[in-house]
């Protein structure tokens, strides 16, 4: 049994059976898996079937027709999937057009104009990559400013054309075309001058009319660019990660002596506990100078007089929590599971705002604090791990929103496990 999940929506089209939508959907596309791709149309309740490699495979330009559920046979148009390699361009740019003079296309008004702007790609063809609001009953709009990245509109080829098409919005669909024109992100990128002023040509109408000038002007007002940064340009800037993990000692995980218990401290191999700890930690330790990481728990009684915590350290150090490397949390770990009792409830709050507490102490925004939380059950305590969690984030702590809380239950560690050894690197996909 296939088992889907919705990844994106596109934008409503209205009055219209030839929709272009503009809205773009960025997808990892892996060599050696088969990824399964489902389009749904609700307007009519169709879908389509396909799988990524097909699409990478016929030159990133896919045709399939649309069948009607409910009636065998019925065809009810067909669907065009493009698809295009990014380019590395992090930047985003900001621009803002006016136009002057554009042609009267509504019989009791003037007109209703907009903007459609087309990427150019390697073969010739066009591909919608934004469309601005509509300006109602004017011939010298002037459009809002509107945000773009860059590999969307030229995917990091500053010299590649990109169109823009200029129409009438009527109320059925069907836009009455004023003009266009073309350009690159090179010329625009000149800003406001006389460089990016555009003439707007129909060129019907100028075959048909040897006055003919243009059909307007469009104006570039405003253009301005920047950076988006990764976590991998943070790093490379010199950002440290604070990895602290918290590992439920609940009863919940069975008695660790028993081979059912998933705290089973088997001779010959690791638990899913440890095996998602390792998976994770030795991706993570590498972007840490010093490798001390604190290690908690939550959950248990601990001795001599058998109170419950849900914040201990692993080594038995309150004062000093931390462990070298990944493998002194392990061994923090076996030694903690012979001297504790299993008990709960599983409260995650508490250890949320320890990790917060040590975040607070670093207020020029140097280092990322990552808690990842290894558990088996259900959060006892949600409302207030809710609200430890939006504290942090919002910067209640008076840091930087530099924590970032991972969880992992018990049925995935071993696929956490797996994924990371299979996919070593990747740190991105826990941080």
């Amino acid at each position: 049994m296939s088992i889907s999940f919705t990844f994106g929506r596109t934008e409503v089209i209205d009055n219209t059976l030839n929709p272009d939508f503009v809205r773009k959907f960025i997808l990892d596309y892996f060599f050696e898996e088969k990824q399964n791709l489902r389009f749904d149309f609700w307007a009519i309740s169709h879908a389509v079937l396909c799988y990524i490699c097909l699409i990478v495979t016929l030159r990133y330009e896919l045709t399939r027709t649309v069948d009607c559920r409910g009636i065998p046979g019925k065809k009810c148009g067909t669907i065009i999937l493009t698809a295009e390699e990014l380019g590395n361009c992090r930047d985003s740019a900001t621009m803002q057009f006016c136009a002057n003079k554009l042609d009267k296309k509504d019989f009791f008004g003037k007109s209703d104009p907009f903007m459609v702007f087309y990427r150019s790609n390697e073969d010739g063809t066009f591909t919608i990559c934004h469309k601005t609001e509509v300006v109602k009953n004017t011939l010298n709009p002037v459009w809002q400013a509107f945000p773009i990245p860059v590999r969307a509109l030229c995917n990091g080829d500053y010299d590649r054309t990109i169109k823009v098409e200029v129409y009438d919005w009527d109320r059925d669909g069907s836009h009455d075309f004023i003009g266009e024109f073309t350009t690159s992100y090179r010329e625009l990128a000149r800003g406001q001058s006389q460089f990016n002023v555009y003439e707007v040509v129909n060129l019907k109408k100028k075959m048909k009319k040897k006055k003919y000038v243009n059909s307007g002007t469009v104006t570039l007002l405003s253009f301005s660019v920047e950076s988006e940064f990764t976590f991998l340009d943070y790093i490379k800037g010199g950002t440290q990660i604070n990895f602290t993990v918290a590992i439920d000692f609940t009863a919940s995980n069975g008695n660790p002596s028993q081979s059912t218990s998933l705290h089973y401290m088997n001779p010959y191999q690791m638990n899913a506990y440890a095996m998602a700890l390792k998976a994770v930690g030795e991706i993570i330790q590498d972007y840490d100078s010093d490798k001390m990481f604190p290690a908690l728990g939550f959950g248990a009684k601990l001795p001599p007089d058998g109170r419950v915590s849900h914040e201990f350290p692993l080594n038995g150090n309150i004062e000093n929590p931390y462990c070298n490397g990944i493998e002194g949390i392990l061994e923090a770990y076996h030694q903690s599971l012979k001297k504790v009792q299993l008990y709960g409830p599983t409260n995650f709050a508490p250890v949320v705002n320890h990790v917060a507490r040590y975040a607070a102490a670093v207020q020029d925004g140097s280092q990322y604090f990552v808690l990842l939380i290894i558990t088996d059950g259900v959060i006892s305590d949600m409302s207030q791990t809710k609200e430890a969690i939006v504290n942090v984030s919002m910067g209640d702590h008076t840091a930087p929103a530099h924590c970032n809380v991972l969880f992992e239950s018990e049925k995935r560690c071993r696929n956490s496990a797996e994924r990371c050894r299979r996919k070593r690197g990747c740190c991105r996909s826990f941080a």
